[in-house]
């Protein structure tokens, strides 16, 4: 019913910047809140940053000040711009949306497939 695909990963050195990107399609009717979360290996899955349908966010404090989360209602994606990025913030990231799809008028949660942040000494 509903495909939630993010992209921009990779391997970067610490102090570099990457933006993920996370587009939701299928049978969309509206999309409360985008979240992404992130699991390194060994480590429980933790959410990393929210952003709810008017914009209001929120972050996991190692990340407030150098991680920027946003969104675009209109194509029904969310992105993460991460800055200052260091070593311990390598991690399989996914994105949730909360969505509730047409016709039914039901939410859900669905989740991305992952995209992989490596960041190097």
């Amino acid at each position: 019913q509903v495909q939630l695909v993010e992209s921009g990963g990779g391997l970067v050195q610490g102090g570099g910047s990457l933006r993920l990107s996370c587009a939701a399609s299928g049978r969309i009717r509206s999309i409360n809140t985008m979240d992404w979360y992130r699991q390194a290996p060994g480590k429980q899955r933790e959410l990393v940053a929210a952003i709810s349908s008017g914009g209001a966010t929120n972050y996991v404090d190692s990340v407030k000040g150098r991680f920027t989360i946003s969104r675009d209602n209109a194509k029904n994606t969310v992105s993460l711009q991460m800055n200052m990025l260091r070593p311990e913030d390598t991690a399989v990231y996914y994105c949730l949306a909360n969505v509730v799809t047409s016709p039914s008028w039901k939410s859900g949660n669905y989740w991305g497939q992952g995209t992989q942040v490596t960041v190097s000494l």
